[in-house]
C-alpha cells in the first residue's frame, strides 16, 4: 500500500511538471522546445568537439527503456552523516535520467532531519519549482525581487504539511525547512531537465576565485575578518 501511494504521488508531481512546461509561454520556457519525440541524452559525446545547449541525442536505435527509468527517488537519503544542513536532495535530472533530454521536465527529492533540518536559501535559474510534501511538516517560503533602490525583497513564506503544495517562482531565492518531530520528505517538480541550482552562501562566499573580501564586507555591512571567517567554511568548487 505504501508503495502503491508513493508512485501514484510521484505521477501527480510528475503530471505537475509536464503542465508547467506546457503552459509557459514559449518566449519564457527554461529549456528549449524539442524538434523530435525522443532525444535520448548521449553523454559519450560531451568528451568529444560537439557542444550544444543540452546534450546531444543518441542514435535512436541505441536507446532503451532504462534510458528513461529512475528509481534513485525511493530511497532515503543520508541527512545525518558529516551534513550540516540535515537536509540532502537526490536529483532526477537530465543528468540522472538521460531520456529526460529536451523534454523541459525533471524532479527530485530532499529529505530533511527533524527539527531544522534545512535546505538553505538557494534559487533555480532556469526553473520553477512545484514542490509536494510527502511526509512530515516544513516551513518554506521565497523573496520577491526588490522594488525601488535599496529596498528588501519581500517574504512569502507558510508552513506545508503532507499532502499540501507550494510553488517557487523562477529564479528567487527561496528556503525549506522542517519543523517537525519526525523527518520529512518533499518531492518537488521543475519546468527544465536540468533547473540548476545556486546556493546563496556558496556562491557569494565559496566561489572560485573569489570575490572580494571588501566588496563582501561593504554588502553584508560588516568587517573583513567576518567575511574571512565565512569564507573559510567553504570550499570552492573544482
Amino acid at each position: 500500500m505504501a508503495n502503491k501511494l508513493a508512485t501514484s504521488l510521484l505521477a501527480a508531481c510528475f503530471a505537475a511538471a509536464v503542465l508547467l512546461a506546457l503552459a509557459a509561454p514559449a518566449v519564457l520556457a527554461g529549456d528549449p522546445d524539442m524538434l523530435q519525440d525522443i532525444c535520448v541524452a548521449d553523454y559519450k559525446s560531451l568528451q568529444g568537439p560537439l557542444r550544444v545547449n543540452g546534450f546531444p541525442c543518441k542514435p535512436e536505435a541505441n536507446v532503451t527503456a532504462d534510458d528513461f527509468f529512475f528509481g534513485g527517488l525511493a530511497t532515503a537519503a543520508d541527512v545525518y552523516t558529516g551534513n550540516p544542513t540535515g537536509s540532502a536532495v537526490t536529483a532526477a535530472d537530465v543528468s540522472a535520467v538521460p531520456g529526460l533530454n529536451t523534454l523541459r521536465v525533471s524532479m527530485a527529492r530532499t529529505d530533511y532531519a527533524p527539527w531544522g533540518g534545512v535546505s538553505a536559501p538557494h534559487a533555480h535559474p532556469r526553473a520553477t519549482e512545484i514542490l509536494f510534501v510527502a511526509e512530515g511538516t516544513l516551513e518554506v517560503g521565497f523573496v520577491a525581487t526588490a522594488v525601488g533602490a535599496g529596498g528588501g525583497g519581500r517574504l512569502f513564506t507558510r508552513t506545508v504539511n503532507k499532502g499540501e503544495v507550494f510553488v517557487f517562482p523562477r529564479g528567487l531565492l527561496h528556503f525549506q525547512r522542517s519543523v517537525g518531530a519526525a523527518p520529512a520528505v518533499a518531492i518537488s517538480a521543475f519546468d527544465s531537465q536540468m533547473p540548476g541550482t545556486q546556493a546563496a552562501a556558496a556562491a557569494l562566499f565559496g566561489a572560485a576565485p573569489p570575490l572580494p573580501t571588501d566588496v563582501l564586507a561593504r554588502a553584508f555591512q560588516t568587517d573583513a575578518g567576518v567575511v574571512d571567517g565565512i569564507k573559510s567554511n567553504f570550499s570552492p568548487p573544482k
